[in-house]
């Protein structure tokens, strides 16, 4: 069945999909194993750390930064530090947090 056909032709729901489905893309590329986060959700668990990953910060992660970070987890984190750019967001600090919350996680490879 063609999509036109499921969303009617005046439909403004296909860019919303496309989007959808470049993000959830995104998020499959974790490293090891499948993040199970969307892109957004990922994103919405790490509001804890902004202050210590805005750029030029100095301020250390929270404990209640590090919880996120934890359980947000390496494939997710290596997903947010390596996708399209956040703003506010230093991704040399970002991808610290892991080694700053003594998370045991293998280091995010940049994307090529």
């Amino acid at each position: 069945m063609k999509l036109h056909l499921l969303l009617g032709s005046n439909s403004k729901a296909v860019p919303l999909m496309v989007l959808l489905l470049v993000l959830t893309g995104m998020v499959e590329q974790g490293q090891g194993t499948t993040c199970h986060n969307t892109f957004l959700s990922a994103l919405v668990q790490l509001i804890p750390c902004r202050a210590a990953v805005t750029p030029f910060s100095r301020i250390p992660p929270s404990d209640t930064c590090c919880n996120a970070i934890k359980a947000l987890g390496q494939p997710c984190l290596c997903v947010l530090v390596n996708g399209p750019p956040i703003t506010g967001v230093d991704r040399n600090m970002a991808r610290q947090l892991p080694q700053k919350c003594s998370a045991n996680f293998e280091p995010c490879d940049a994307m090529k």
